[in-house]
């Protein structure tokens, strides 16, 4: 693994949390020949990302990519740049790959669509079913139905698109990001908890009634399955990511009127949830991985 912890790095703007490397180049070279690697998987865009990709490219080594986040368009959200041309970074970057790695159909037929010239192929997600699992509601102590959201709090995310609902009961947020404070202030019934992690994250996910995913940007949302394995039915558009995971599994209700998606999906039991998500091991996913790779020595 060669990771950003590895080297002098400055928080992504707008993003503190994921670090940027920083004159990484030689280094990565030097990493990658000491360890004489029999494949190479580049799975980020970022500077490390760009540095392998240079590498393998002079050594004539073949890699794969991931595309795990559609960041155009959480690019876009941010700055003013066309879309065509944020576009256009990534097909430069991932061009070269013997492989384009995506979790679903609904983003592998986008990709291709726009021109991606490498094969995608499946790398779907699992979900950790002895953390997340149904449990003890009594944990939140709120007017009921509980609405959940738990992630990023930042504008890709669209939040606000569930903090407007019109929704009967208590609405919570778990997690952090740089919109928090102020969603925090506009929204004072609201329940921010901040960030969660482990069990304690768990028992939120849990105690919810149902999971309300505003998102319309995620490439697969893996929160998704948390909220279906603790036995939480998903409410949620239907955009890449929910219509994969979710879709026609009963599990959960896709609408252009998010409200009504999360009226809707309260009636649904939480052991049709629960059984959804069983379906995603961890297993099936590194066999995937391990299956896309190009090895090479």
């Amino acid at each position: 693994m060669i990771t950003p912890d590895k080297f002098r790095s400055i928080p992504c703007p707008t993003y503190p949390e994921i670090r940027l490397a920083l004159f990484a180049g030689r280094a990565v070279g030097r990493m990658i020949e000491n360890f004489q690697p029999q494949a190479i998987h580049i799975a980020t865009e970022g500077p490390l990302g760009v540095t392998a990709r240079r590498h393998c490219l002079k050594r004539g080594y073949p890699f794969t990519t991931a595309y795990h986040t559609r960041f155009p368009e959480y690019i876009h959200a941010r700055v003013p740049l066309p879309l065509g041309w944020l576009y256009g970074i990534m097909k430069w970057f991932h061009g070269p790959s013997s492989a384009i790695m995506v979790a679903t159909q609904t983003i592998e037929d986008d990709l291709v669509s726009r021109g991606f010239k490498p094969p995608v192929r499946r790398w779907s997600r699992g979900v950790w079913t002895d953390l997340f699992k149904p449990g003890d509601k009594a944990f939140l102590d709120d007017p009921r139905p509980i609405s959940l959201f738990t992630g990023r709090v930042a504008v890709e995310k669209n939040i606000e698109a569930f903090l407007k609902l019109d929704l009967p009961g208590t609405k919570y947020v778990v997690g952090d990001g740089p919109q928090l404070e102020d969603l925090r202030r506009r929204y004072p019934d609201v329940r921010f908890a901040g960030m969660k992690e482990g069990e304690e994250l768990a028992s939120y996910f849990a105690a919810a009634d149902v999971f309300v995913f505003p998102s319309r940007t995620d490439t697969f949302g893996l929160v998704l399955l948390e909220a279906m394995a603790s036995g939480v039915p998903v409410a949620a558009y239907p955009v890449p990511g929910p219509l994969d995971v979710v879709n026609q599994s009963g599990a959960g209700v896709l609408d252009e009127d998010l409200g009504r998606a999360a009226r809707a999906a309260l009636e649904i039991p939480p052991e049709r949830c629960r059984a959804h998500a069983l379906k995603y091991s961890w297993d099936a996913s590194f066999d995937q991985f391990e299956n896309n790779l190009h090895l090479f020595r």
